[in-house]
């Protein structure tokens, strides 16, 4: 799947995909912008553009296997979209530590531990089969400090 990491106005992304047990890609651009809005996407690649249109107001017809992290200017969310759910957008305090993805337990507990959003990924490469290749960085703004 992936590992996306935020923490101190960074977020971290790992750049593998994997079909099953076979990984496909090590350098996949996973942060896509949008009209000026930033999705660092985890989950099924065939999913992000219908994830990303549903955070644009387009109808959710099914369930999507994709989340992501947004930065649109107004903040930082958590995204998914589900039939039952619709569109839903979570919001992710400035201070906060977060993560997404199959990485997620191992890069929260590394951020809780002391490691950077960086780090936290490079973490979760380690443990993680679905994490890997080449690890990104996206500033969302100020870092906070803690």
């Amino acid at each position: 799947m992936t590992c996306i990491a935020y923490k101190n106005g960074v977020i971290a992304y790992d750049s593998q995909i994997t079909c099953g047990s076979t990984i496909t890609y090590d350098d996949y651009e996973k942060c896509h912008e949008v009209k000026g809005v930033r999705f660092v996407m985890c989950g099924k690649t065939s999913d992000y553009a219908a994830l990303q249109g549903a955070y644009f107001g387009s109808s959710v017809t099914r369930d999507l296997d994709a989340s992501a992290i947004v930065s649109d200017g107004e903040g930082l969310w958590c995204v998914g979209a589900s039939i039952e759910d619709g569109f839903w957008k979570s919001p992710i305090p400035a201070g906060a530590i977060y993560a997404i993805g199959s990485g997620a337990d191992h890069a929260i507990t590394a951020m809780d531990m002391g490691a950077s959003a960086i780090g936290a990924v490079e973490m979760a490469a380690k443990r993680d089969t679905g994490t890997g290749g080449i690890i990104r960085k996206l500033i969302t703004g100020a870092a906070v400090s803690g």
